[in-house]
């Protein structure tokens, strides 16, 4: 089979990429200075109400009981615990940022012979087409080049499931050259190949030729 590290037109387009990452580092950021936020005020905060001042300093007071300690130290610390809050809830923001740059960056798709190859944000899945089950309604009933947006397969030997994307980059449908090598690769498998799979062939070549 000559379909030796052939990539799939999957993913986002350039301009898509760049918007998607550029949207990505700023949630990320906003999110940053939400937990970053408290740590640099709270270090502001004990340097102002440090040995000089009238009142106990944090050391000083930490083993007294809250109705003891002085007034502004017992605003402060109510403060404190909002900032911590405050941070915490940043930590979503954060961690979605680098989620979306990571998803635009990292999604991919290649076929190795029969068996194909789907990266996305934080892991990849590799299946094996030729022998692969196939998720019937991720393709069945739908006709036509707008058909459906993806077909989902799970390899027999290791349990993986796989997600196929069959819209290009900024294209309805993959290129008819890409369909006809994943139907290639479905029907690999020759007369013991899965009925299903059988199935998606027929239906990826039908796409090919709209």
């Amino acid at each position: 089979m000559a379909n030796q590290g052939l990539r799939l037109s999957v993913g986002a387009s350039a301009g898509q990429r760049t918007l998607a990452v550029v949207t990505g580092v700023l949630v990320a950021a906003v999110g940053a200075a939400f937990v970053l936020g408290p740590v640099i005020a709270g270090g502001l905060l004990r340097r102002l109400t440090g040995p000089g001042d009238g009142f106990a300093t944090y050391e000083e007071a930490r083993d007294l009981p809250p109705g003891m300690l002085p007034p502004a130290l017992r605003e402060s610390e109510g403060g404190s615990g909002r900032g911590l809050f405050l941070g915490l809830c940043g930590l979503p923001f954060v961690l979605l940022g680098v989620y979306l740059v990571l998803r635009v960056l990292r999604t991919a798709a290649w076929l190795d012979g029969s068996r194909v190859h789907v990266r996305g944000a934080l892991r990849s899945r590799t299946v094996d087409l030729a022998t692969a089950r196939v998720d019937p309604g991720s393709y069945g009933g739908t006709e036509g080049r707008g058909g459906p947006p993806a077909i989902i397969v799970i390899d027999r030997v290791s349990g993986q499931r796989a997600t196929i994307p069959l819209r290009g980059m900024g294209l309805p449908v993959l290129p008819p050259s890409e369909l006809r090598a994943l139907a290639d690769a479905f029907d690999a498998g020759g007369p013991e190949a899965a009925p299903d799979a059988r199935a998606v062939a027929a239906h990826l070549r039908r796409l090919a030729d709209a």
